[in-house]
Formats: C-alpha cells, sequence, structure tokens
C-alpha cells in the first residue's frame, strides 16, 4: 500500500511540474535588456528604468518634427493605451522616446502628446540626452537604428512598439505603423501579469 501511495504521489507531482512549465508563451520571444537610463519626461521630469521595474511597458520611437509615421505610431500608441484602459489593465507603461531630442525638449513633447490626448498618468515622453546616446540606446536595448543624416531634419528610426516586461527585457516587438496587433499585444501584457 506504501509503495502505491508513493507512486500515486510521484505521479501527481510530475503532472504538476509538467503543468506549471506548460504555461503560455509569448510566441517567438526576445529577451533584450535594456540598459539603465535616467530621462526627462514632458513634465521635466526624471523617469529612469527603475522607476518602471516591475511593470509591463510598450516602447516606441518617434520626434515631433515627423513629417511621415511618427503620428499614425502615435495615434496608434493612443488606441493602444484606450484599449488597456477599456481592458481594467493595471500597472501598464507606455514610453515614447524621442529620437530628436535637440528639437524635443519637455515642453515641445508635452504639447506633442496633448495633440494626441495622451493621458500622461501612464505615458511617457520621454527625452534629455544626446543625438548620440539615443542611437547608441536604441541599438544596444531594442536592436534597432535611429540615425539623423547629416543636413537633414529628419530622423530614421524604428517604426515598431516593443514590450518590455516587469524586468526590463524587450520579450517582443510589433508593428506600430500598420496592421497594428492589438489583441496580441493585449494579450501578451496579460501573459506577462498572469
Amino acid at each position: 500500500m506504501k509503495t502505491y501511495l508513493k507512486v500515486l504521489v510521484s505521479l501527481i507531482l510530475v503532472f504538476l511540474v509538467v503543468g506549471c512549465s506548460n504555461e503560455q508563451k509569448i510566441p517567438n520571444a526576445t529577451d533584450y535588456e535594456v540598459e539603465s537610463f535616467t530621462f526627462k519626461n514632458q513634465d521635466n521630469k526624471d523617469v529612469s528604468l527603475e522607476d518602471i521595474k516591475g511593470k509591463v511597458w510598450v516602447a516606441d520611437f518617434i520626434f515631433t518634427n515627423c513629417t511621415t509615421v511618427c503620428m499614425p505610431m502615435t495615434a496608434n500608441m493612443k488606441k493602444l493605451q484606450d484599449q488597456i484602459a477599456e481592458e481594467g489593465i493595471e500597472d501598464v507603461q507606455l514610453i515614447s522616446f524621442s529620437v530628436d531630442p535637440e528639437i524635443d525638449k519637455p515642453d515641445v513633447l508635452k504639447e506633442y502628446g496633448q495633440k494626441f490626448d495622451a493621458d500622461f498618468t501612464n505615458w511617457h515622453f520621454l527625452t534629455g540626452y544626446s543625438q548620440d546616446e539615443i542611437e547608441s540606446f536604441s541599438q544596444e536595448s531594442f536592436k534597432v537604428t535611429v540615425q539623423k543624416p547629416d543636413g537633414n531634419d529628419q530622423v530614421i528610426h524604428s517604426v515598431s512598439f516593443a514590450l518590455v516586461d516587469q524586468e526590463g527585457k524587450v520579450v517582443q516587438s510589433y508593428s506600430g505603423l500598420d496592421d497594428i496587433p492589438m489583441d496580441d499585444i493585449i494579450k501578451h501584457i496579460k501573459m506577462l501579469q498572469s
């Protein structure tokens, strides 16, 4: 009888371990570690990686003088912010890094965000670094290119939204411009928070 109980307990433990290890995973997840940072937001307040550690966040790269992709991307980020609120998901931050910090001072970013009715309680528009710093930071942390060609007021940059987990690791990227997979982003945020 004791042997039967031991076998039964062992089988239950195996099923529990297997069941736990088969939890849902984000498909094709990446594992890029975001470098430590402290930048200025639209209210000229410091926002650091430490401030948002423990929260899931979605980041993109934009600039206010952009004549092509940034306005649609920011409109899409606003849609994502609204959907997060409608779903009742808490503790999610949105971060828009300016790729043109010489132009995009905090007050400029605040005015830009207000045009899209951004809720600044969980959406930070960041600046307060040099052009070289943001170009290096985007490549090292997000594996995307930011480049401001000499003599040009337009900046080359990624059009993706990056999902970052509570530990500050980029786990997935999505189109932030066309055919945004909003349902997938919401689903993946929920998966990270579960």
